[in-house]
């Protein structure tokens, strides 16, 4: 039975990373950061490492500084490989400072 086409159970296991949106400026694609330790191979000290991943955001619902839960998917372009899961965490709004009135 290798033939057969994989089960929805098995092709539903995929991939899920948690990152940081980093860019919105684009319609429907995020640019999310997604940071892991390393260690060094000589020096044994643990480093930080960041994987850039362009997700697909259908509703435009994430913008900067949200952590969000992808998935990865077939390819939607050159660069954009995983979709949106969920929003984990919205990012605090920002205030917007009144400037003084021109004298």
């Amino acid at each position: 039975m290798p033939d057969q086409a994989p089960t929805t159970a098995h092709r539903n296991q995929r991939r899920t990373l948690i990152g940081v949106v980093t860019r919105d400026q684009m319609n429907k694609t995020r640019r999310v950061d997604v940071e892991r330790l390393v260690k060094h191979p000589r020096y044994g000290k643990f480093v930080k490492k960041r994987t850039v991943c362009y997700v697909h955001d259908e509703k435009n619902e994430t913008h900067v500084g949200d952590t969000v839960e992808i998935m990865e998917t077939r390819p939607m372009s050159k660069q954009k490989c995983w979709r949106l899961v969920r929003v984990v965490t919205k990012a605090p709004a920002k205030v917007q400072v009144a400037e003084p009135p021109a004298v």
